[in-house]
């Protein structure tokens, strides 16, 4: 069930190769150890760039490239869900770094993060895209999109977790395990952009939003 494609390339002709080749084993994971995590949130964030979301359920596994995130950091910025301090539905955000934080977005889209900063320091990065590695046949089945093209299926933070099979069972998931989990497989990419964060209406002047520059599976301009 895990089918393969060729993604499309991003950020520059020729950054990467057809999918096979950075596939890997389970054996040969290179997790994302938790001290990637434990750092700054907008270092995080800028290096996630080029590494490889990967979802494993039985014998399932997909996975894509992440291409565009976004970063949400503490009580004091106005986007982050720690905005208004501690509560039952932000806990994970105040809890270790490299952890899942999984939530419903407006009763709708299930929308994954990454838990960044030492613990108690509420900060996340949202995962708004990727390209397709591992699975693109499953991607399309559960997208409905069984003649798309590639790029269209982990387009936007919804469809990475439609796509991906991620939701709320995910959240607070330890990603140095072996179910859902960030791998470094030394994917090249093009030339990274900062802009500012989409699709809210507090904190729209936060430069929080980096992304592949020209890759065709980032969600916004």
């Amino acid at each position: 069930s895990a089918g393969r494609d060729s993604p499309s390339a991003c950020g520059r002709a020729g950054a990467h190769a057809p999918a096979g080749r950075h596939a890997v084993t389970a054996g040969a994971r290179r997790v994302l150890p938790r001290r990637f995590y434990d750092r700054p949130t907008l270092l995080v964030a800028r290096q996630l760039l080029g590494k490889v979301l990967v979802h494993r359920r039985g014998r399932t596994v997909t996975s894509g490239v992440i291409v565009e995130v976004e970063a949400y950091i503490g009580e004091s910025d106005p986007a982050c869900h720690a905005a208004p301090g501690p509560t039952r539905r932000n806990r994970p955000l105040y809890g270790p770094p490299g952890f899942s934080y999984v939530y419903l977005n407006y009763g709708m889209h299930h929308l994954v993060n990454v838990v960044t900063e030492a613990e108690g320091e509420p900060a996340a990065v949202l995962i708004r895209a990727l390209e397709p590695l591992d699975g693109t046949a499953t991607m399309r089945r559960r997208r409905g999109l069984e003649e798309a093209t590639v790029d269209r299926l982990c387009r936007g933070p919804g469809n990475v977790t439609k796509a991906m099979g991620i939701s709320l069972t995910h959240n607070e998931t330890d990603l140095l395990g072996d179910r859902l989990y960030v791998e470094d497989r030394r994917i090249a990419i093009g030339r990274i952009g900062w802009s500012t964060r989409i699709g809210i209406s507090v904190g729209t002047d936060r430069r929080w939003r980096a992304y592949v520059v020209g890759c065709s599976s980032v969600s916004g301009r």
